[in-house]
């Protein structure tokens, strides 16, 4: 350990509100942070994938906000915040002297490679008692859950049942790189959750029915339980296959984790290792949103000979961007070289001459559209099906509705996160089921600390991102928004979209604009967000301060 005391800046140089990433020694860095006369110091990017945090959102109740995926801290102890962090950053000494602001710190701890500190671990379930808590599913939730649990000193047992056979994984990384092994994403391996966080991961286990009257839940055909305390139900969803005739040949794939990675991956270089090449390698894609076009953005440099996209709305990702966000989208992933057959539907999928266990195509309007391999990415169903003879009452879509606590309403100590949640919007109340990583995520972080003793209603503000050629960045609910309100030129991939509802902001999208998302997710918690006139009259979110120690009085009236 090597303890420095660096000058890090003026005093008077530091502003009210404002943040500041400075050298420490050589190669370190640290961000110092004001607020008031208070002066606060942290490592120096964030933690999920090293954004530089002095790029981000900095509130003046003591919270930095990753400019690219949302991740929050607190900068007065560097704690997470908000997922998808998952460790919280060092935070270092401050004083003021001689007009100066001098920072003491580690220099091993300030250097990027080393700036993740691991959370504040209140337990590690070392002397567990009864049942513990129970999640089913081993997805970004359960992982959250646990952190949170053992961060807020949670110290009975953690037991998790997942169908897969890894450990919780970045699962954002299958589609938006094709990565096909688990190691090189996993958040903690099973080792660490194991003895780090006395976690008991069951992994390849399939669950059937739960007895909420005996608080146990049945697997493995019902020749094992698992007994609980309290059960977390967080198994995800399940990829959906269009009805139609050809839909389960072998080289027809949905896509999900990372068994589904690798026959993509499989897929696109099986035929062509006989020719030790890419080129020649036709791809068809059925369903135009994200996960979809993320692959789509994941194999373009591999020289396909074609790429065909096939969509029921007029432009992709229309129902969830609007029709001018995604014409411009469209018109880029043309210039790529991607075919779309948007407005159309698929008649059904072609059996291969040479081989009826593969698919050679897909009819669509009449027209076949050849193919090597096909991925549907039609959306998923909530993965639910073992609480239908369980006494749950599950949604159309086969959802289960939650209160704010994420607890499932009729059965006591049971929640629901992720996928599968109808959960109650803040303002407005209403329930929604959002299908995103972080969502989940969060909701685990919010229930680990419910079931450890501190009662956390969920009141996060959605937040998702996805690569499909620049950064996309989305903050909000906009479901069945009214209106669009367009700065920039989504034909240039460059632009921020407002989602306007009831004459109110309730979404926020961009793409080359950071942090203008990360700063829009502040003002909609907050409740600050401009109003849809002012924003047409040119108003910046940049510019509404929520940084300075005068605006904290304004932030805490809310």
């Amino acid at each position: 350990m090597s303890i420095k005391t660096v000058a890090a800046c003026n005093f008077a140089e530091l502003k009210d509100g404002q943040m500041k990433e400075v050298a420490f020694e050589n190669e370190g860095k640290v961000v110092v942070y004001r607020l008031g006369d208070a002066v606060h110091a942290t490592s120096a990017f964030c933690t999920h994938y090293g954004a530089p945090l002095a790029k981000g959102v900095l509130t003046a109740d003591g919270r930095v906000v990753c400019p690219w995926h949302g991740a929050c801290f607190n900068i007065c102890t560097g704690d997470i915040e908000d997922a998808p962090a998952p460790s919280a950053l060092y935070s270092f000494k401050t004083h003021i002297a001689d007009g100066k602001v001098f920072v003491t710190a580690d220099v091993t701890r300030t250097v990027k490679a080393n700036s993740s500190r691991p959370p504040k671990l209140l337990s590690t379930g070392a002397a567990p008692a009864g049942k513990g808590v129970l999640i089913v599913g081993g997805g970004a939730g359960a992982f959250h859950t646990i952190e949170s649990l053992r961060e807020h000193g949670y110290s009975g047992n953690i037991t998790v049942l997942s169908k897969e056979m890894h450990a919780p994984i970045d699962r954002t990384k299958l589609s938006k790189a094709l990565i096909t092994s688990s190691a090189k994403i996993e958040w903690r391996s099973a080792s660490d959750l194991k003895i780090r966080y006395g976690t008991t991961l069951r992994l390849g286990v399939t669950v059937i029915s739960v007895d909420t009257a005996a608080k146990q839940v049945i697997f493995e055909g019902g020749k094992e339980s698992a007994s609980y305390d309290q059960l977390i139900l967080a198994s995800g969803g399940t990829p959906r296959r269009l009805p139609i005739e050809g839909a389960d040949l072998a080289n027809v794939y949905t896509f999900r984790g990372i068994e589904d990675a690798k026959k993509v991956d499989a897929g696109e270089s099986q035929l062509l290792h006989h020719r030790h090449a890419q080129e020649g390698k036709r791809m068809v894609v059925i369903g135009s949103s994200f996960i979809s076009m993320e692959l789509v953005v994941a194999v373009s440099k591999r020289k396909l000979a074609s790429i065909d996209v096939i969509g029921m709305e007029e432009y992709p990702f229309e129902r969830v961007l609007g029709r001018e966000v995604g014409k411009g989208l469209k018109k880029y992933h043309e210039s790529q070289g991607v075919r779309f057959h948007m407005k159309s539907k698929v008649d059904k999928i072609v059996v291969s001459e040479s081989n009826p266990s593969q698919a050679s195509g897909v009819v669509v309007n009449g027209q076949t559209i050849p193919a090597d391999f096909i991925v549907m990415g039609v959306g998923v169903a909530p993965a639910t099906e073992f609480l239908k003879q369980s006494g749950f009452t599950l949604e159309k879509d086969g959802g289960v509705k939650v209160d704010e606590y994420l607890r499932v309403r009729g059965h006591a100590d049971v929640y629901a996160i992720g996928d599968i949640a109808w959960y109650p919007q803040v303002g407005t109340g209403e329930s929604r089921r959002i299908e995103h990583w972080n969502v989940a995520s969060n909701q685990g972080r919010a229930v680990g600390m419910t079931i450890s003793g501190n009662p956390q209603p969920f009141v996060k503000i959605p937040i998702f991102w996805s690569a499909l050629g620049q950064q996309l960045r989305y903050c909000g609910t906009g479901a069945e928004y009214e209106d669009v309100i367009i700065k920039g030129d989504p034909g240039e991939m460059k632009f921020i979209a407002y989602y306007v509802k009831d004459n109110r902001i309730v979404a926020v999208a961009s793409m080359q604009n950071d942090p203008v998302v990360s700063k829009a997710s502040e003002l909609l918690r907050l409740r600050l967000m401009p109003s849809p006139d002012e924003i047409r009259g040119g108003k910046n979110l940049l510019d509404v301060d929520i940084s300075r120690a005068e605006s904290k009085v304004r932030i805490e009236s809310v």
